[in-house]
């Protein structure tokens, strides 16, 4: 990557030697022979490294690189010091430096340090990446212009902020983990914890010990105690996949939980007070379920004091060109590629095919897409030949409608 280097020196033949050195190596670099003008560059130019001399005409360096350090705490700093000036690099080490020189220094190992300084920014700018996509990218999973989505978008805003326990139910890649994420964002517990759990993918006996933690001794392996996802979700919210596949007796201990709003470790001998909010999410009918004796009536009347349900895919066609932008511009970011159309045969079949994977295989299918395309534009052969054969088994059925084998 190409990273901007600010170097702060008032020895001129060294700081004009550094930026011939950095520049043959590909970096961007901006001088300064002062504290003064090194703050000013800071307030005024791209800077993705600190190059900075400790003893300045015009004060110590390490002030600069502490108000740094407060204001600025992702700036990698690397500390130029004179020889014997030992003290000063322990000083600017414990400040928040990246690493130091001790002059004179080899050509070599400046340009290894400056290497990883540039390795850390580049990290960087992949991680804020990731935190924009999960912002801009999570609520396109449940935001739409169909009736049932806009009602849904209503009722969040209304019962985010509130204490109440949430059902989510829907088919499995709709969305129902990033819904309670964005019921979670959006409420007061928002700069708390969100502790998740698929209750179908961990074995019954060990799911006892992931919910409630364990004591010293409780099993074979428990080697010290161990808090419970219930006891780290406290303050924040809970959220269990998949609760339909609880057995009942793991139910009942689920429901004291939130009946006395407190939990006992495996092996435990004293009660932790917690202070969760849960939501839960279900491909199943629960209510049939405790019809069948499958769960507890009164845990299902707790955790749906408020229901939300996503639908699946195929009952909101009309939302699906709001998820083909998100997830092609994601996946063209990603890929480092500049795909911002798709053709209409594509996207036809697109609308047509039945997605019984929901969003999730929505977004797989473009990643895909977005892979094997070379121009602009994704064309019907960039799709998968299920997908792509939607849109001729659409065609047939438009134009024999009477014919039940086109249907």
């Amino acid at each position: 990557m190409s990273a901007t280097v600010l170097i702060v020196d008032d020895e001129t033949t060294l700081l004009s030697f550094l930026e011939r050195i950095l520049a043959d190596e590909g970096y961007e670099t901006l001088a300064a022979t002062t504290l003064a003008q090194a703050e000013q560059q800071l307030e005024t130019r791209h800077v993705d490294i600190l190059l900075l001399d400790l003893a300045l005409p015009d004060g110590d360096g390490l002030s600069l690189l502490e108000r740094i350090t407060r204001q600025r705490a992702d700036l990698p700093v690397i500390v130029l010091t004179a020889f014997g000036a030992v003290h000063s690099a322990v000083q600017a080490m414990k400040l928040g430096a990246f690493d130091y020189l001790t002059k004179p220094f080899d050509t070599s190992e400046l340009l290894v340090n400056l290497s990883k300084a540039a390795e850390s920014v580049a990290l960087r700018r992949e991680l804020e990446q990731l935190r924009q996509k999960g912002r801009s990218g999570g609520d396109a999973w449940i935001v739409g212009e169909t009736p049932a989505m806009r009602r849904l978008a209503e009722q969040l805003e209304r019962v985010a902020p509130t204490p109440l326990s949430v059902l989510i139910t829907g088919e499995s890649g709709t969305g129902k983990e990033v819904l309670a994420r964005t019921i979670h964002a959006r409420s007061p517990r928002a700069g708390k914890a969100f502790m998740a759990i698929n209750c179908a993918a961990i074995p019954d006996q060990l799911l006892e010990s992931e919910l409630f933690g364990y004591e010293p001794g409780a099993f074979t392996g428990a080697k010290r105690q161990k808090k419970g996802l219930i006891e780290l979700a406290d303050g924040g919210t809970l959220f269990l996949d998949e609760i339909g596949s609880m057995k009942l007796e793991m139910q009942a201990k689920l429901l004291r939980v939130l009946e006395t709003k407190t939990l006992m470790r495996v092996g435990g001998t004293s009660e932790v007070r917690v202070n969760i909010r849960l939501m839960a999410a279900t491909n199943r009918d629960l209510a049939a379920a405790v019809r069948a004796g499958e769960f507890r009536e009164d845990l299902y009347y707790r955790l749906s004091v408020v229901q939300f349900h996503l639908p699946p895919l195929r009952e909101r066609v009309a939302d699906l060109p709001l998820f083909v932008a998100t997830f092609l511009e994601q996946a063209s970011r990603e890929m480092g590629k500049r795909i911002t159309s798709v053709h209409p045969r594509a996207m036809a079949a697109l609308k047509a095919y039945r997605w019984p994977g929901n969003i999730r295989e929505l977004r797989n299918v473009l990643e895909r897409a977005v892979l094997f395309c070379d121009g602009p534009e994704i064309q019907l052969s960039h799709l998968p030949a299920e997908v792509a054969q939607a849109e001729a088994a659409a065609l047939s059925a438009a134009e024999d409608p009477a014919d039940p084998t086109a249907r």
